[in-house]
């Protein structure tokens, strides 16, 4: 008999379902997806991008009933986007200056591999979220706390801490899961990859929804007491259908798997937040870190007894007589991060682990940096790289940077070297991609220079990393999740008479949020020994009806509410000034209002590698 939790967890989650489902009429609910599985070459999500005031502002987002009567949500299939060929092959390039691609197909194909990220599989009932500061507004710019380095609008533009999405994350991950299986029918996968942030908030209900989703067990996607588990489509009880049995599926980390919300340690406080039944009370974080120790607001919770998910418990903490109270559930609580780790040796689908069982032997607990080869016969490896900080790193700021400690940066160079000295082609994954957001910005490469020797230094700068990077001509690319954007980005050679040097960046978007996508990568050995990346963007294939289906509108409104601040910026980090601010890039490409990018990628092997792939393909 399928579990709701795992066998090693409390039986109250399990027994709950059992009574559910020994009720009279009920069923095990099972959400089929659409028979139509086609990726967006095919066709893509159209819908009018910011509907003409009167409307809803960012911060009536959660105004979810009267999202009809303004159109929102409303969408149609609409053409397809091409696979944008992509040589960067000027007078310096990651392809020698005018390089045209065969015309004739690629001579084999060498690996094919599929990418989710952000999923962020969310318990809704937590009392421990920010779900008020999405609805902080100053409609006078005055008011708004502004600073030289962070764009100039309300928090409430932001669907980081609140989103109408939030309702369905287990349910879309489903449908996501039945679509690569789908998909696997029709070119099987060697393997798939998800990119971090797999949880919202590090919490253990929601790690263990997000493996049974993949394990394809009965989830029971509520918490504390249940509530609308029987009535309420996003509340109740579904078999998982399960990723197929003959795919390998493997995990980065991210900030949000063991940081609080993604961007704070949890500290004792915060530990008992999660357990407690009372809301959490605090400040405007976002304006200033310490203001979470100031119990100004009380950030809510959502109400799974309303069709709609009410935000309640929510407000100034002036205006409640007591606090918000919720049913208190001991499977909310926070996991340390080899707690985290742990868990995916806890799941029925394959590999054991989940690649975290090939931590370097010697490596501290809590090492989730490993490498693995997917196809014995062909040299790729593959490079899963922990960027995330430190709980420890002494940073004020939110905890949502790149970040490699020594013990990380020496186990990235040696996998590196060993790559090129076994003739190997290399891929590195990891959660926070580099080289596109500043330093001083949320989400950069972190510089703690201002206060060293007090708190943790990055092991490696911005562009002494980029220039690491360069030096190895095996690397292909390096493939991440973080900013929920789907873009494309060139690490040109810095040395014109040797292109291989270049290697590409690829953002993967979030699956909670739009578009709601997910990657897949084809790399093909082409008849001039070069190599091609088609990779492709893929919506789930929802089918009327379903929660994911509702789940989609929901994120289109979203898109269309505050979509004009969350729409990706074409700018990016120059690693080659000095503190890399924010400038024009134009090897930074994405589509909008899709927000999707399908793109072909070339990459110039070197001598050698050329070589040596004429001999295993002649």
């Amino acid at each position: 008999m399928s579990t709701c939790q795992h066998s090693a967890a409390p039986y109250r989650v399990f027994l709950f379902c059992l009574l559910l489902f020994s009720l009279p009429g009920c069923r095990v609910q099972t959400y089929p997806i659409d028979s139509d599985v086609v990726t967006t070459v095919d066709r893509t999500i159209s819908f009018i991008a910011y509907p003409i005031v009167p409307g809803l502002l960012s911060h009536e987002l959660s105004r979810i009933s009267h999202y009809g009567e303004y159109g929102y949500g409303n969408w149609a299939f609409g053409p397809g986007l091409p696979s944008d060929p992509r040589t960067d092959s000027s007078t310096q390039g990651i392809m020698p200056p005018g390089y045209v691609p065969p015309s004739v197909p690629p001579k084999a194909q060498l690996l094919n591999f599929f990418a989710m990220a952000n999923i962020h599989i969310t318990d809704k009932e937590s009392p421990a979220q920010l779900i008020y500061l999405q609805q902080l507004y100053y409609p006078n710019l005055s008011d708004y706390p502004l600073n030289e380095f962070e764009p100039h609008y309300p928090w409430s533009s932001q669907t980081l801490v609140y989103s109408p999405a939030m309702l369905y994350t287990t349910q879309v991950l489903d449908a996501a899961v039945q679509t690569v299986n789908a998909l696997h029918k029709k070119n099987a996968f060697d393997f798939g990859i998800f990119l971090g942030d797999a949880v919202n908030s590090t919490q253990y209900n929601e790690l263990r929804w997000y493996i049974d989703v993949l394990d394809g067990k009965l989830i029971c996607p509520s918490s504390g007491a249940h509530a609308g588990s029987r009535t309420i489509d996003y509340q109740k009880p579904f078999k998982a259908a399960g990723l197929d049995e003959s795919i390998a599926w493997y995990q980065c980390i991210g900030n949000h798997d063991h940081f609080w919300l993604g961007g704070y340690p949890v500290d004792a406080a915060l530990r008992q937040s999660y357990t407690s039944d009372t809301v959490f009370a605090g400040g405007d974080i976002f304006m200033n870190a310490e203001n979470i120790d100031h119990p100004v607001y009380y950030m809510g919770v959502l109400d799974g007894s309303t069709p709609y998910g009410d935000i309640v418990g929510a407000g100034p903490v002036v205006t409640f007589d007591s606090p918000p109270r919720v049913a208190a559930d001991p499977l909310r609580r926070s996991l340390l991060k080899t707690q985290w780790i742990s868990e995916f040796f806890n799941t029925a689908s394959k590999p054991a682990g989940h690649g975290f069982n090939l931590a370097p032997p010697g490596a501290e607990e809590g090492f989730a940096c490993y490498s693995f080869v997917p196809r014995s016969a062909i040299p790729i490896k593959v490079i899963v790289l922990d960027d995330t900080q430190m709980e420890t790193d002494g940073d004020t700021d939110t905890h949502a940077h790149g970040f490699l400690d020594p013990a990380r940066w020496a186990w990235l160079k040696s996998e590196l070297a060993a790559g090129d000295a076994g003739g190997q082609l290399m891929i590195i994954a990891a959660h926070i991609p580099i080289g596109v957001d500043p330093a001083h910005s949320g989400t950069g490469w972190w510089d703690n220079s201002a206060n060293y020797p007090l708190g943790t230094q990055n092991a490696v700068t911005l562009p002494d990393l980029i220039a690491e990077l360069e030096s190895h001509p095996n690397l292909l690319m390096w493939i991440a999740g973080h900013r929920r954007l789907n873009t494309v980005k060139a690490f040109v050679s810095t040395d014109p008479g040797h292109p291989e040097n270049g290697f590409w960046q690829v953002e993967t978007s979030s699956l909670r949020d739009f578009p709601q996508q997910f990657r897949t990568f084809e790399i093909c050995l082409n008849s001039d020994y070069t190599v091609s990346i088609v990779t492709t963007d893929i919506d789930p294939a929802v089918k009327d009806g379903t929660p994911a289906a509702t789940s989609r509108k929901y994120a289109v409104a979203a898109q269309q509410i505050a979509g004009k601040d969350l729409s990706p910026n074409f700018k990016g980090a120059d690693p080659t000034v000095p503190g890399y601010p924010d400038v024009a890039d134009s090897t930074i490409k994405s589509m909008l209002p899709s927000c999707s990018y399908n793109a072909t990628l070339y990459k110039q092997l070197s001598p050698a590698m050329k070589a040596k792939m004429q001999t295993l393909f002649p």
